[in-house]
């Protein structure tokens, strides 16, 4: 650790992952409904964070969909196994997956499943993590020793986006007249 000296602080963004093995090193990223997954190996003190937001609703493009939070968790097991990590030796936590606009798609609940049944799949050992509820939150996690620190956003810090009501098509439809 450097003596004195402020921690390297790493900030992730939707879309990235990175690995790092340094003491002083900290990942942070901000999360609404997508999911940041931490993992780490204790063995080698590697460790390393992605974040990701699996689009679309589950439908006939979900296949496609999850490509985007598959792509994201091989990139960071990859970019760990690099880095000297053993496979047998990760563990995991995960983060994120709220709902944070009414109205719409729970879109954090489907991120969050992905992830724990990537996990689940791999024989990656969860830890446990916070995932879910209505509130956006920034994470922090330390990958050398796989601290993770989690502060909820105020309910006022991430305003809810209006969504307009369906619109209904008439019960009855008149004559029209084409020109």
């Amino acid at each position: 650790m450097i003596s004195g000296g402020r921690p390297n602080r790493i900030h992730i963004m939707q879309g990235e992952a990175k690995v790092e093995r340094g003491e002083d090193t900290v990942l942070t990223t901000l999360l609404g409904s997508c999911v940041a997954a931490c993992i780490r190996d204790p063995e080698v003190g590697v460790g390393g964070m992605n974040h990701f937001l699996l689009p679309g609703s589950g439908g006939p493009e979900a296949g496609r969909s999850e490509s985007f939070g598959l792509y994201l968790m091989e990139v960071l097991i990859n970019g760990l196994l690099q880095r000297g990590a053993r496979r047998g030796h990760l563990e995991a936590k995960l983060f994120g997956g709220a709902r944070t606009v009414d109205g719409l798609s729970d879109v954090g609940a489907k991120n969050a499943a992905f992830a724990e049944r990537f996990l689940q799949m791999e024989n990656i050992r969860y830890l446990g993590g916070s995932l879910g509820g209505t509130r956006g939150r920034r994470i922090e996690y330390w990958p050398h020793s796989g601290r993770a620190r989690q502060i909820f956003f105020e309910e006022t810090a991430m305003p809810k986006i209006p969504v307009a009501a369906p619109v209904r098509a008439p019960q009855t439809i008149g004559d029209v007249d084409l020109f």
